[in-house]
């Protein structure tokens, strides 16, 4: 056996529905996205889920809920995992944030790594505290599956980190709508991606809602 890693993005938000930026905001799930936590729930409950770690914001906490009251399990909620965060950007649209930011916008889309939102934060130091999960999670589980529930740019970047993409194009390499799934196990050579974007947890009209 070996460990495998099984990445959640969080459900459906008020925000990742109309799109803007959301990091360090806290919004709920809407009713969608509470519908996509417990078809997940209901399509993973007899998983033999070796633990379940989880970002501390409200909408990773309740897309894990279901299924951790169905398998009686806590998660092990880490810092760590929280999304990015867009400092001023936050809860602004796309078009605004580069109307009123447009070196910064640049600078960030053209290096996303090194570069960040206008106070806000940059992806390789994303990309550090997610790895030091990725090491507690290696160190108490040798083996078996676990599940961690995060955000958008977090999970993104972590793949990246994990598969040796440059970090900086995170944005133009790894697409990860809400509540998809991806699955890396980890093996003598080093991690191997063999599930990304998977939706098939959802019932159909789920599946096809866009998932910015």
């Amino acid at each position: 056996m070996t460990l495998k890693l099984y990445l959640l993005r969080h459900g459906e938000t008020d925000a990742s529905r109309d799109g803007g930026y959301c990091g360090r905001s806290d919004p709920d799930l809407t009713e969608t996205g509470q519908r996509m936590a417990e078809d997940f729930a209901h399509a993973y409950q007899n998983h033999p889920w070796a633990g379940i770690y989880a970002s501390p914001m409200r909408r990773t906490k309740a897309t894990v809920a279901p299924l951790c009251n169905l398998c009686k399990l806590e998660p092990r909620i880490r810092d760590g995992l929280r999304e990015l965060d867009f400092g001023a950007w936050e809860g602004k649209t796309f078009a605004q944030a580069q109307q009123e930011y447009p070196d910064d916008y640049m600078s960030w889309l053209a290096d996303a790594g090194w570069n960040a939102p206008t106070g806000g934060e940059r992806g390789i130091e994303v990309a550090r505290r997610a790895l030091a999960v990725l090491d507690e999670i290696q160190r108490n589980h040798v083996q078996g599956d676990v599940l961690v529930v995060s955000h958008k740019a977090t999970i993104r970047i972590l793949l990246s980190a994990m598969l040796g993409i440059d970090i900086g194009s995170y944005r133009d390499r790894i697409g990860v709508a809400t509540a998809s799934l991806a699955i890396v196990e980890f093996h003598e050579h080093g991690p191997l991606l063999t599930r990304l974007g998977d939706r098939s947890h959802l019932r159909q009209e789920l599946r096809n809602l866009a998932g910015t």
